[in-house]
């Protein structure tokens, strides 16, 4: 890396915390020197805290450590986005990120798409999404049907909780086919918009 820690008077450069998963921004820190290569050689992030005046490791206390997936730095080497699998809730409050949100546009929906295109575009043999995305767009609408089938049956009784978990399992391979057909449900969304004028 060739980050530039001189641009700045204290020696720090800002490094922004990014979900490896959900493309979410978690938290943003400052690293010196000093936690950059802690970071590089252990792969679990290290600042430097600017209150304490001392290197401190993510989760040193909580157990909520940020286990690295990538490092990069910005056009102009002061600034690094570091892409993380975090462990527990990154913020103190208990929330998986410290950015409150203004505009509750992003909901679960938003985050599962997330997680379900970057099955789809970094394929994992040990991703059961990746696996389906392998298999093609057959056996994608294929596990759509089996899944509509199965939830009609648990409509027919009356035991809510397989109800909905099959519910679920119908939404969650819905949103795969679309993805692997290059929509997503805000296109659905926008056609069900387009029929209520």
């Amino acid at each position: 890396m060739k980050l530039d820690f001189s641009k700045n008077k204290d020696g720090l450069v800002p490094a922004i915390i990014q979900d490896n998963t959900t493309y979410k921004v978690l938290m943003l820190g400052y690293l010196n020197q000093e936690s950059l290569s802690l970071t590089l050689n252990t792969d679990i992030v290290h600042f430097y805290s600017r209150t304490k005046q001392r290197i401190w490791k993510k989760g040193e206390e909580s157990g909520n450590e940020l286990h690295v997936v990538s490092l990069k730095e910005d056009c102009d080497n002061d600034t690094v986005l570091i892409k993380v699998n975090p462990v527990g809730p990154v913020c103190h409050k208990g929330d998986d990120t410290c950015f409150e949100e203004i505009n509750k546009s992003e909901n679960f929906i938003d985050i599962l798409e997330g997680v379900i295109e970057n099955r789809k575009n970094n394929l994992d043999e040990s991703s059961y999404v990746s696996n389906l995305f392998r298999k093609g767009t057959n056996k994608i609408a294929q596990k759509v049907g089996e899944e509509a089938v199965e939830m009609v049956i648990e409509a027919k009784d009356n035991n809510g909780k397989l109800f909905l978990n099959e519910s679920a399992d119908l939404l969650f391979h819905y949103l795969i086919l679309l993805q692997d057909k290059g929509y997503k449900m805000k296109n659905v969304i926008d056609v069900l918009k387009s029929r209520s004028k």
